[in-house]
C-alpha cells in the first residue's frame, strides 16, 4: 500500500517529499534525515492488514520508503524466528531469554534487510549502479540484492575482511576494491570514488533506506513477544521485551530499533519502549568509552585492535552521540568485551543451544553474560538478543584470478594521517577505478527483463558503462549523442524496429562505424536475414544471452 513518505531534516526541521536520490535537506544540506509517516491513519488500518499478510520484512510496507516494493527482487528477507534459549537462559539463571536468529536470512545474516529496502528504493528510483563500503556482511546482502535487481554493485572492502567474505561478494557479481587501510578509511575512499563517478553511496545512519530496514527486526520482536505472552493490558496491541540486546560497531541496526520502537509508541501499539545492552569489542570500542566518561561525543579509535572484523568501526560519529540521548531517555548501556570473551560465547551457544553465529554475534552474547553478572539485567525480565549472522565459506575454484581490485593507502605513522588520509593520496589511490574510459554499450530492447539480464550479463563480464534505450528512436538519438562502443539490438520493438534502427546508424557517419548485436526471439525469414548480412556483427536468439559465443564476443569487440 502506497502512503506519503516525508523526509525530515534533524538539524532544521525542514520536512520534503522522500527521494532516495536526495541525499540532503534541501534547506540546509544536512544529510541528517529522517522518514515520517502517516502513523495516526496508520494506527487504524494497519493492524486490520497485517491479518492478512505474510510474516515477513514486507508486512510493514506502510512504515517503509518504497511505494511500490518489486516482487521479483524479494527472497524472503525478514520474518526471522524468536528462539526461546532454554539452556543458555538456565545457565544464565534468565527466564525469558530469546535469540532472534537473523542467522536465517537470504545470506545469512540481518544486513539483508538493509539490501532488500535500499534496492528496492533504487530500484524504483531507476537507479543502476551504486557505491557501499562494508566489512563483510553489508556488501554480501548488497551484492546479492543488486544482482537481482540488475545494479552494478562497487563493494569496498578493507584488507582484513576474509577472503572468504571477499570471494562471496565477487560471486554474486560485484567490484569488489580491496583497501589497504582502516574501516574509517575504506568509507572515505568509497565515498570519494562515488563522488568522482556520480553514484550513489550508502552513507549507513544517513541513508534513510537502511535506517528504516532495520526498524522491521523491531516490529518482528513486538509481535513474536507477544504471541508468547499476550498484550501487556488491554488497549494496547503488542509487548515489547524489557531488554534488546546487539553487538555494535557503527550504531545503524540500534538506530533503527530505537525508531521503531518509538514510532511503536506513537502509534499506540506497545506501551513503553526496552531497555537497549550495546556490546563493542573492547579493542575498538570508541562509544563505550565515551559512554563511561558521560560524554554525547565519541573520541575514534584511530587503530582498532580486535580480530573480529565486523565491528572495527572507529569513529561512530554523530551516530554515537543519538543512541547516547536515546539510551539516557529510555534506559539501557553500552559494554565491552574482550576478544576472547565473544569467542568463549560464541562455542557456548554452539554447545547449549546448537546455533553457530558469527564472531559478532559471540560479543552479543559475553556482554549479556557479563550484564546477568553485574545484575544490570534481572532473571524475570525478558531478553532478546539479535544473532546477527552466520558466515559461510564460499568455494574459491568459482571465481578463479583478478576477482577484487587493490587500494593500497600509504602507510600510516602519524596519528593525524591515519584520521584524515590527505586528499591527493585519496585520488591517487582512486585514480585506476574512478576514471570514465570504460567502453561503452547501448542495450535496446523495449521489455525491460530483458534489458536487466544483458545488463547482468555485461556487469559479470566486466566495466562497461551501460546505456539503455526502450524503443528505436531513443536508440538512435543515444547512438548519436553517446558514441558507444557497441550496440546490442532488439529486432522488435515498436514504431520503429531495429531494421529500421541499423539502417538509421549506416545513414549518420557518426554511427556507421557501430559494432552491433541484434538479440531476437523471433524466426528470422530469408529475406530478414538478407537485409542483416553486412550491418551487424552478431545474430542471437534471446535466450543464448549467457552462451561463451556470446561472451567472447562481447569480449573481443570491446577488449
Amino acid at each position: 500500500m502506497a502512503t506519503q513518505i516525508i523526509a525530515r531534516c534533524l538539524d532544521c526541521g525542514y520536512e520534503a517529499p522522500f527521494s532516495p536520490l536526495a541525499s540532503a535537506c534541501p534547506r540546509c544540506g544536512s544529510e541528517w534525515r529522517e522518514a515520517r509517516y502517516d502513523y495516526q491513519t496508520i494506527a487504524v488500518s494497519m493492524p486490520v492488514h497485517l491479518t492478512r499478510r505474510p510474516f515477513n520484512l514486507w508486512r510493514y510496507t506502510e512504515l517503509l520508503p518504497v511505494r511500490n516494493p518489486t516482487p521479483v527482487i524479494s527472497m524472503g528477507e525478514g520474518g526471522t524466528p524468536l528462539l526461546p534459549a532454554l539452556n543458555l537462559g538456565t545457565m544464565l539463571g534468565l527466564e525469558h531469554l530469546y535469540i532472534k536468529d537473523e542467522r536465517q536470512g537470504p545470506t545469512s545474516s540481518f544486513k539483508d534487510r538493509q539490501a532488500a529496502v535500499t534496492i528496492a528504493a533504487l530500484k524504483e528510483a531507476g537507479l543502476t549502479e551504486m557505491v557501499v563500503a562494508s566489512t563483510g556482511n553489508v556488501a554480501i546482502a548488497y551484492a546479492a540484492y543488486a544482482a537481482r535487481a540488475g545494479i552494478k554493485l562497487w563493494a569496498f572492502l578493507t584488507s582484513s575482511v576474509p577472503a572468504e567474505k571477499m570471494r562471496e561478494v565477487a560471486i554474486y557479481g560485484a567490484q569488489v576494491v580491496k583497501v589497504t587501510g582502516s574501516y574509517d578509511q575504506t568509507k572515505k575512499v568509497a565515498a570519494e570514488f562515488a563522488h568522482l563517478r556520480g553514484l550513489y553511496l550508502d552513507k549507513g545512519a544517513r541513508s534513510i533506506p537502511t535506517v528504516e530496514a532495520m526498524k522491521t527486526i523491531a516490529y518482528e520482536i513486538v509481535e513474536q513477544v507477544t504471541e508468547r505472552y499476550g498484550p501487556p493490558r488491554s488497549g494496547v496491541l503488542w509487548r515489547a521485551p524489557d531488554w534488546y540486546i546487539q553487538a555494535v560497531s557503527g550504531g545503524l541496526g540500534p538506530l533503527g530499533m530505537y525508531k521503531a520502537f518509538i514510532e511503536l509508541k506513537e502509534m499506540g501499539f506497545i506501551d513503553r519502549i526496552p531497555k537497549m545492552a550495546l556490546i563493542q569489542a573492547a579493542g575498538c570500542a570508541p562509544m563505550v568509552h565515551a559512554w563511561r566518561a558521560d560524554s554525547d561525543k565519541a573520541t575514534p579509535v584511530l587503530l582498532p585492535r580486535t580480530h573480529i572484523t565486523t565491528l572495527a568501526t572507529g569513529d561512530p560519529g554523530r551516530t554515537y552521540t543519538m543512541l547516547y540521548h536515546l539510551l539516557k531517555a529510555h534506559g539501557g548501556v553500552i559494554e565491552a568485551v574482550t576478544d576472547e570473551e565473544a569467542f568463549h560465547a560464541m562455542h557456548d551457544l554452539a554447545k547449549m543451544e546448537g546455533l553457530s553465529v558469527e564472531p559478532a554475534t559471540g560479543v552479543a552474547f559475553a556482554g549479556l553474560a557479563k550484564l546477568v553478572r553485574q545484575d544490570v539485567i534481572q532473571p524475570h525480565e525478558i531478553v532478546v538478543v539479535n544473532a546477527t549472522g552466520h558466515t559461510m565459506p564460499v568455494e574459491s575454484h568459482i571465481l578463479g584470478e583478478r576477482w577484487a581490485k587493490h587500494v593500497v593507502l600509504r602507510s600510516q605513522t602519524a596519528a593525524s594521517e591515519e584520521a584524515a588520509p590527505p586528499q591527493e593520496g585519496l585520488l591517487a589511490a582512486l585514480s585506476h577505478i574512478s576514471d570514465r574510459r570504460y567502453p561503452r554499450v547501448l542495450i535496446v530492447d523495449d521489455h525491460a527483463p530483458a534489458r536487466m539480464l544483458l545488463r547482468r550479463v555485461l556487469q559479470s563480464l566486466g566495466e562497461y558503462e551501460l546505456y539503455e534505450a526502450t524503443n528505436g528512436r531513443e536508440a538512435l538519438a543515444k547512438a548519436r549523442q553517446l558514441q558507444p562502443n557497441l550496440i546490442i539490438l532488439d529486432l522488435m520493438m515498436p514504431e520503429m524496429d531495429g531494421f529500421s534502427v541499423l539502417e538509421g546508424l549506416k545513414e549518420d557517419p557518426r554511427t556507421a562505424e557501430i559494432p552491433v548485436i541484434v538479440v531476437t526471439a523471433k524466426a528470422l525469414s530469408p529475406e530478414e536475414r538478407e537485409r542483416l548480412v553486412g550491418n551487424i556483427q552478431r545474430l542471437l536468439q534471446k535466450g543464448e544471452f549467457l552462451s561463451d559465443e556470446f561472451m567472447d564476443e562481447i569480449r573481443q569487440l570491446l577488449g
